[in-house]
């Protein structure tokens, strides 16, 4: 019996890449993508769904369920207040892939930019693909509603 498999470079591959303006200072947008990335979370559902982030170089991410249960998304790579946070990790994907996000703050005239991209390589099922660009969507929507109503902390 032979069996052969073919896979193109898009099939193992993903790359997001948005921007957004946020009205508000660089320091008050990093603390609310903190806060958006941990505590205030919430899926696309916009139910809560409780996140930790260990915000320093090799903190942890992950979803805290209670009771020593949950599930990890990452590692802080690289943080530099306020300009910079990177983390990599497989994230909400329980398979064999490695991820890349990294969030950007640059001042701008009026507010804050935010570039964001993620990076991953690995079995990646299409509707994970069609979805993911949505959630960090809904995620960068979050940072800025925060920052902008000065809820930052």
């Amino acid at each position: 019996m032979t069996a052969t498999a073919m896979m193109k470079i898009e099939d193992v591959t993903l790359n997001i890449v948005k921007e957004m303006h946020v009205r508000a200072s660089l320091e008050i947008t990093f603390a609310a993508l903190l806060e958006e990335l941990g505590p205030y979370n919430t899926g696309a559902e916009e139910k809560p769904m409780p996140m930790k982030l260990e915000a320093w170089p090799g903190g942890r991410w992950f979803r805290d369920l209670g009771d020593g249960n949950g599930h990890f998304w990452g590692n802080v790579q690289a943080i530099k207040r306020p300009t910079l946070l990177e983390i990599c990790g497989p994230l909400f994907m329980s398979y064999g892939v490695a991820s890349n996000i990294q969030y950007r703050l640059s001042e701008v005239d009026g507010g804050t930019l935010i570039k964001f991209r993620h990076s991953a390589f690995g079995l990646i099922p299409e509707d994970q693909r069609t979805g993911v660009s949505q959630g960090w969507g809904h995620l960068m929507d979050g940072v800025k509603k925060r920052a902008e109503a000065g809820r930052a902390h």
